[in-house]
Order: structure tokens, then C-alpha cells, then sequence
């Protein structure tokens, strides 16, 4: 359900750069007419001032700089709060990403929305653990350094090093 957030928070936002962002805007709209239909008019003047924002960063070079990482953190939790009211919510959260906010984007954008990437660095006898479909815990042997960075799909782990899936020990 996070993740589902969190891709719908950034397609959102992406889409607000877009010509269809009207189209993007009624779909959020629809989301809050299901579970607070007296907030759907200010959930669109809001989305309008997102889209001046998100213009504006774009003229000035950073499209996808600090205001837009701000703005898509402010929607994931808008839109979390929205899921926590109603959970139902969730099916039409995925059709309205589907359907109607990732086609707008580019082929690019899309993927960034689908996939996500988390790094880590540790040093000494520093430890990171990493949360998404399962929990994988890094351990980082003494000299330091990373170990595993980029992780997709299985994990295995020997020792003090992490392999990537299939196993790759020597």
C-alpha cells in the first residue's frame, strides 16, 4: 500500500508538468469526492498552485530538484491520509495511476515511477537495513564501503557480503 502511495504521489506531481494536467487533477479530484467530497474543491485549487510550482521549477532547470521531491513527500502523505480513511480507496488509487496519471508521462517518468531504487552506504562496522517487498539486511565488514547498492529481485547473503540473486559466490 506505501508503494502504491508513493508511485501515485510522483505520477501525480510529474503529471502536473503535462499538458493533460487538467486530466491528472480530475483524477485526484475523484479520489477525494469517494472518501471527502467536501474537500474536492480545495484538493483542486491545490493541485493548481502544485502545477505553477512545478512549472516554475522546470523554467528555472530543476524539474526534478528539491521542489519537486517536497511536493511529491506532501502528496504522498495527503494521499496516505486518504488511504488510511478509507483502505478501499486503494483499488481506484491504482486504476486512476494506471489509466489516467502515468499515461501523460513520459516513457522515462514512467519507469522512475515504477521502480524504485534505494542506496545505501556504511562504513566501519556500520549495518543498513533496507525496507521494501522484504527486509534485506547489509552487513559492511570493517574496511567499509558498499557492499550491495542497488538491489532487484532475491538476496542472498554470506558473511559479511551481500550477493546479488542468483548467487554469485566465487
Amino acid at each position: 500500500m506505501e508503494l502504491l502511495v508513493m508511485a501515485a504521489a510522483q505520477a501525480l506531481v510529474a503529471a502536473m508538468a503535462t499538458d493533460g494536467w487538467q486530466r491528472a487533477q480530475a483524477g485526484a479530484a475523484a479520489l477525494w469526492r469517494r472518501v471527502h467530497p467536501e474537500r474536492v474543491l480545495a484538493v483542486e485549487a491545490e493541485l493548481e498552485e502544485v502545477r505553477d510550482e512545478v512549472l516554475a521549477a522546470h523554467r528555472a532547470g530543476a524539474g526534478d530538484g528539491p521542489v519537486a521531491h517536497s511536493l511529491i513527500d506532501e502528496w504522498q502523505r495527503k494521499l496516505g491520509r486518504l488511504v488510511a480513511a478509507d483502505p478501499g480507496i486503494t483499488v481506484e488509487m491504482r486504476r486512476v495511476l494506471d489509466e489516467e496519471w502515468l499515461p501523460l508521462l513520459s516513457a522515462a517518468k514512467q519507469a522512475a515511477v515504477r521502480s524504485i531504487t534505494m542506496t545505501a552506504t556504511a562504513s566501519g562496522r556500520g549495518q543498513v537495513i533496507q525496507a521494501g517487498r522484504d527486509v534485506v539486511q547489509v552487513k559492511i565488514a570493517e574496511t567499509g564501503g558498499v557492499i550491495a547498492d542497488d538491489i532487484h529481485g532475491g538476496v542472498n547473503t554470506t558473511g559479511n557480503r551481500t550477493l546479488p540473486y542468483p548467487d554469485q559466490r566465487a
